[in-house]
């Protein structure tokens, strides 16, 4: 066997063991699933605890509802004519669909030059670090699931505009948000891997 195969063949195998999360876990209706799936998780999830002071159901329900936990997850694209691509509807990417502009702002802030969207420590200390913003901007708190959904889907300026008031699909889906971080929450109280 040539050693150009063999090398070939080492990276193949190596590859095939490290950890891919740019496909959604198998059961995304299971809190204590998804922990056990990718264990990661709950480090990333308990570091936001520890330094935002949010709950990690009310994470993974928004984890859910933006990226069904899918690390490189984007919008799908436009088209011009039906079938010419014109690009992608945002410029949102990763576990939290942070735009480009608002993870500039936590790049500079917080997150510093080496902070990635589909890492889900930074996106979990994203998404802490703007729903902590939220509290301090809107007065929302950090366990009103519906409304910090909002405030995160149409940013804190269209939220305080009340945007979302002429949008009944978005609060149809604010309500699942909190309806998935509830049992999120009833099914980690449960989890062995959360305790």
């Amino acid at each position: 066997m040539s050693s150009f195969f063999r090398a070939a063949l080492l990276i193949i195998v190596l590859g095939s063991c490290a950890t891919r999360d740019y496909s959604a876990p198998r059961n995304l209706d299971d809190a204590c699933a998804i922990l056990t799936e990718r264990p990661h998780y709950v480090r990333a999830l308990q570091s936001a605890q520890r330094e935002w002071g949010i709950e990690p159901h009310v994470l993974m329900a928004m984890i859910y509802q933006e990226s069904k936990f899918i690390a490189d997850n984007r919008p799908p694209h436009r088209y011009a004519l039906g079938v010419i691509p014109t690009g992608r509807q945002s410029s949102a990417l990763g576990y939290s669909q942070a735009l480009n502009g608002t993870w500039e702002e936590y790049v500079t802030q917080r997150g510093g030059r080496g902070a990635d969207r589909t890492d889900i420590a930074d996106a979990t200390d994203f998404m802490g670090w703007y729903m902590t913003a939220t509290v301090r901007e809107t007065g929302v708190p950090l366990n009103d699931v519906r409304n910090q959904y909002l405030a995160y889907h149409e940013g804190r300026t269209g939220y305080l505009r009340g945007s979302y008031q002429s949008k009944g699909w978005l609060m149809r889906i604010a309500g699942e948000v909190e309806d998935r971080s509830v049992l999120y929450g009833i099914q980690l109280a449960s989890c062995r891997r959360w305790r």
